[in-house]
């Protein structure tokens, strides 16, 4: 099983020393890989008045694809969007942007994406909220055309190709679709479109609950639920030893991946970060595992 941890986004600020250091850290304390969640742009509770989204127009977000170019160029770590908003971003550029990412890691990359539930990043983008769903179906398809053919066309579609396509084309041919979600239709998508997939569940009934709806959809579209890993998340609550046993219990409900979460924990500071993560480092054996 893979360990990866996730980038405090909203709790690293915007120091690129920081930054750097919180790479160059988990990279050398033997973990897998790094995990950014996206946001573009927070609303403003001051105007849209009952706002209760966990994130606002004063939480940081990092942009993952101009991180990941700086961070392929200091670490060995393979970079992990955890959820893009695919549906509120051009197809086409989201297939750019993620290409030049695999070419700066090599192929250390996997694109997870979902369908989001911030209505106004979705007006200030330009996109439609109530359309979302299937717009992602279609997308996902065309992001897998355009990193594998020299030239797409496609018709019929909200955002229509003729004869184009992108130079460099990507390591990886196609990109590796993680999604993201919890909602039926969200499972029954992972199951169909997805090369693995992200529960929102902690182990237990819910996940195995969760682990029936994808599989059984991937076997209506004619694919081996085995073929489609998981990766869980582990949220630091103050206890090495409850943290480990989180991870075997991912682990036994047969995660391929797991990411550590250390936000939200009242750490202070990056360094804070860096010492729990190296002291978990060590707690997990990960410097003397095979990488």
């Amino acid at each position: 099983m893979k360990i990866g941890v996730v980038f405090p986004q909203t709790e690293i600020g915007a120091d690129v020393a920081d930054v750097r250091a919180y790479g160059e850290g988990v990279d050398s304390f033997g973990f897998d890989h790094l995990l950014a969640y996206d946001h573009v742009v927070g609303a403003d509770p001051s105007v849209h008045l009952g706002w209760d989204g966990p994130y606002d127009v004063h939480t940081t977000f990092q942009e993952p694809f101009v991180l990941f170019g700086f961070l392929a160029a200091i670490t060995k770590l393979e970079l992990v969007t955890g959820v893009i908003i695919l549906p509120q971003r051009q197809t086409a550029l989201v297939a750019k942007q993620a290409a030049q990412v695999d070419l700066l890691t090599q192929g250390r990359f996997r694109l997870g994406v979902g369908i989001g539930w911030n209505k106004v990043e979705y007006d200030v983008l330009g996109k439609d909220f109530h359309t979302r769903g299937r717009r992602l179906d279609e997308q996902v398809s065309l992001l897998r055309r355009l990193w594998s053919e020299e030239s797409v066309t496609v018709e019929g579609t909200d955002e229509p190709v003729t004869g184009a396509g992108l130079a460099p084309l990507p390591v990886q041919r196609p990109i590796p679709i993680w999604f993201g979600g919890s909602s039926p239709a969200a499972y029954a998508r992972m199951g169909r479109l997805a090369d693995g997939w992200f529960p929102q569940v902690s182990p237990g009934a819910a996940l195995d609950a969760a682990v029936d709806r994808v599989g059984a959809a991937a076997e209506a579209a004619g694919r081996d639920p085995a073929d489609i890993p998981m990766e869980g998340r582990v949220n630091w609550h103050g206890s090495v030893a409850r943290l480990i046993e989180t991870v075997e219990a991912w682990e036994a409900a047969g995660a391929s991946h797991i990411t550590i979460n250390t936000m939200g924990a009242g750490l202070g500071s990056v360094h804070d970060h860096l010492a729990l993560l190296a002291e978990l480092g060590d707690n997990l054996d990960l410097r003397r595992s095979v990488r």
